[in-house]
């Protein structure tokens, strides 16, 4: 799913982080709204006139079933886990725009480093499209969480940096198409 609007009552109490701001609010069961975009296992839903992110582990206060990752052998090459942890990157999604980050032009590097014993450290550098923005902590957020879903990653070391800045010349053709900013 993307883009939609698809009316919703909350089936229980949950936590939903209101955009742009990152402010955590409690959204009451019962409350009415509508979800605008479900994408990567997240939802944006529109409460009261304001728009809010609800975790994908929270997918049951909206009626809806959480997201599995990609499967990942445990005996997985370096090669493989950094697949991987791309996959996982691009189910990461601004809330406010229909496209993954990855598309967006804000992940700037990807490594996976060897800590032995067959554990391994994920290291992303990404930036965000406004300095300001509040759903920065948010994104990173999410990006660590999927990327330490994946067997094998015991750390995931996410850097949030602004130099180079972002511009829309960094998205790819179909985030460009995706958002009319060609």
């Amino acid at each position: 799913m993307s883009a939609l609007y698809e009316p919703v009552t909350l089936r229980r109490d949950v936590i939903g982080i209101l955009i742009p701001q990152g402010t955590k609010v409690e959204l009451p069961e019962g409350a009415s709204g509508a979800i605008t975009q479900a994408l990567g296992g997240s939802f944006t839903v529109q409460v009261e006139g304001h728009l809010f992110r609800i975790d994908g582990k929270d997918a049951d206060a909206l009626g809806k079933e959480p997201v599995k990752g990609p499967e990942v052998p445990p005996d997985a090459s370096d090669e493989e886990l950094e697949k991987a942890v791309w996959a996982q990157l691009h189910t990461c999604y601004d809330p406010e725009i229909p496209v993954d980050i990855v598309e967006l032009g804000l992940v700037y590097e990807c490594k996976i480093e060897p800590l032995g014993e067959g554990q391994r450290r994920a290291k992303v550098r990404m930036t965000l499209t406004a300095p300001g923005c509040g759903m920065g902590d948010i994104l990173v957020g999410d990006v660590k969480s999927k990327i330490l879903a994946l067997p094998t990653i015991a750390e995931a070391d996410v850097e949030l940096v602004f130099d180079p800045p972002w511009n829309p010349s960094m998205m790819s053709d179909a985030a460009k198409l995706a958002t009319g900013m060609f």
